[in-house]
């Protein structure tokens, strides 16, 4: 049984302690939308995974009480920073296995001000032995060393310094991603920041951890995310229009490529995001070169490039000459992170891939405004989490 988007809708996404709201509050407020979009009540609503990080258990509940007090199942959800396009995930299974007919997935974070530590919860408090990205960080550390820097910062940055040593990379290329990223986001109402800057601009910002600058690092964030999943008997006996297939989706996790190499390109995950992209399009029956509009994860500009490899736009390598000359913004060949992407959207963990499906189901709707790629029909969403999870779902327009 086939699984479409029937409405999606979230929350501008906001720097934290910025706006005055509980993050039942921010649940609210993106289911609401993503229902009213539906053109459904909750009443209608048969089964909720919800995704965060940072909030208690079953606060998923604690949410979801505020759209109805229905009895439903509720799945509280947390896969890093995939948990948003995890809960998507389960909804589609739930919907294409027959278990329900119709079903809220949401995802939303209330975090707090400065960098993350390892993973979403950061060290354990006995030290890094007990961390559940202890044996990422341990790679990074046998290669590089572990500097006074925020550790996620560090790792991809160190991933960025490999890349560079072995493709020739440039500090200009990576600019080039948050360039992009931040023109973007000037065109989308739902992100944090909508400030354009030039590749000079990225290039001069403080640095984080080289080579990446303060631009170059996708910031906390508050903010929720929904997307309402059915069947297409449900949507057929409903009535319901602006439906988004969703044609293939996969998740892959760490393998033993991911440590074999010793090298942070790997363990950051770029040989499960290659993973989860093949079984995507073996699925959806559709491949990159069909693809036109795609919200990729870029927490740091070397992500978006590492990710261009995974997915097949180029070969390993070319990533850098790729983004330079033009191909992945609007009047190339993808349009890629129209909405500014983590890095000038926003990056609240639990609500990101939720985020990045409701862009995509604007974008081949043809409703995304001033940000509307011209023609989109196939839209790619890329979300990852160290530890580590990537998913990755192909959407098409039905």
């Amino acid at each position: 049984m086939k699984a479409y988007v029937a409405g999606v809708g979230m929350t501008r996404f906001e720097k934290p302690e910025t706006r005055s709201w509980q993050y039942w509050d921010m649940v609210r407020e993106a289911g609401e939308a993503a229902l009213a979009d539906a053109g459904i009540a909750y009443e209608d609503v048969e089964q909720v995974p919800i995704g965060y990080c940072f909030q208690p258990s079953t606060a998923g509940q604690r949410a979801v009480y505020e759209l109805g007090l229905t009895g439903v199942p509720v799945y509280n959800v947390n896969n890093n920073c995939a948990t948003g396009s995890t809960a998507l995930m389960l909804a589609r299974q739930l919907v294409e296995g027959g278990a329900a007919d119709c079903v809220l997935a949401l995802g939303f974070e209330k975090m707090k001000k400065g960098a993350l530590g390892g993973g979403a919860d950061g060290a354990a408090a006995d030290g890094w032995g007990t961390s559940p990205v202890a044996r990422h960080y341990g790679v990074m550390a046998a290669r590089h060393g572990f500097e006074p820097a925020p550790p996620t910062a560090q790792i991809f940055g160190d991933a960025a310094r490999e890349h560079m040593e072995r493709y020739g990379t440039t500090e200009a290329q990576l600019a080039a991603v948050a360039a992009k990223n931040h023109r973007h986001s000037a065109h989308n109402p739902y992100a944090q920041f909508r400030d354009v800057y030039e590749v000079a601009d990225i290039l001069s910002a403080r640095m984080v951890h080289r080579p990446l600058t303060k631009l170059q690092c996708s910031p906390t964030s508050d903010g929720a995310a929904a997307a309402v999943v059915v069947s297409q008997r449900f949507a057929s006996r409903r009535g319901l229009g602006g439906l988004v297939e969703i044609a293939g989706q996969a998740m892959a996790t760490d393998t033993e490529e991911s440590f074999a190499s010793g090298s942070c390109i790997d363990v950051v995950g770029q040989p499960m995001s290659r993973e989860a992209a093949r079984q995507a399009y073996e699925r959806s029956g559709l491949g990159i070169e069909d693809v036109d509009v795609i919200e990729l994860h870029d927490c740091f500009s070397v992500n978006e490039l590492l990710t261009y490899e995974a997915l097949g736009m180029c070969a390993p390598g070319e990533s850098g000459k790729l983004v330079e000359s033009g191909a992945t913004t609007y009047g190339g060949r993808w349009v890629v992170n129209p909405s500014g992407g983590l890095i000038s959207k926003g990056h609240p963990l639990g609500a990101t891939g939720l985020a990045q499906a409701a862009e995509l189901v604007w974008q081949l709707r043809g409703a995304a405004g001033e940000r509307q790629v011209p023609g989109a029909r196939v839209g790619l969403a890329h979300n990852i989490g160290l530890g580590g999870a990537a998913v990755v779902t192909v959407l098409r327009g039905a």
